[in-house]
């Protein structure tokens, strides 16, 4: 790879890197070529780029990103990385996870997710229980109208609970 070469690939990097807020590193080494296809099968059904890169031209890259802060990731450009770009704060680790019940690999390294760094295998966990903005939003969406239901529940209770007290009333005057 010539000099010109390496500079796209970085600029491509870089680009992708400035429009994903979910980036997860992960080391495929050592997988069979039917293991890395079932996995980019399952990562292109999720909508998550899978792309195995050069940790040199990945610290460039991420080094060129002047609003978002990887250094934290910086230790684990080691070894074989794969980077996995996606639009869900949690998908790539679900898929990991979903994944390694049957394979060794592939080994979360590090992730940024909107901001925050996450560094290590021991991570993998915390990250598949992240919720997505959609979860987060369903949420809140419930809990706005737990009140309210609350309250509608409560009138339409209070109907049968008069009632009730009236009769009760009514047969006891008549006793």
């Amino acid at each position: 790879m010539n000099k010109l070469e390496k500079n796209q690939l970085i600029d491509d990097l870089t680009e992708k890197l400035k429009n994903s807020d979910v980036v997860y590193l992960a080391d495929v080494s050592a997988m069979t070529v039917e293991k890395s296809n079932r996995l980019r099968g399952l990562c292109f059904r999720q909508n998550i780029s899978l792309q195995v890169v050069k940790n040199t031209l990945l610290r460039k890259a991420m080094e060129r990103v002047e609003e978002k802060d990887f250094s934290g990731l910086y230790d684990v450009l080691k070894g074989n990385t794969s980077i996995m770009l996606s639009d869900t704060g949690n998908a790539p680790a679900k898929l990991i996870k979903d994944f390694r019940k049957k394979e060794e690999k592939p080994i979360l390294k590090g992730a940024y997710v909107q901001e925050a760094i996450f560094v290590g295998e021991d991570k993998l966990d915390a990250l598949a229980s992240l919720k997505s903005k959609n979860e987060l939003i369903g949420d809140v969406i419930a809990l706005l109208q737990s009140p309210a239901k609350n309250v509608v529940g409560a009138l339409q209770s209070g109907k049968t609970t008069l009632a009730g007290l009236i009769k009760a009333l009514e047969e006891r005057s008549e006793n």
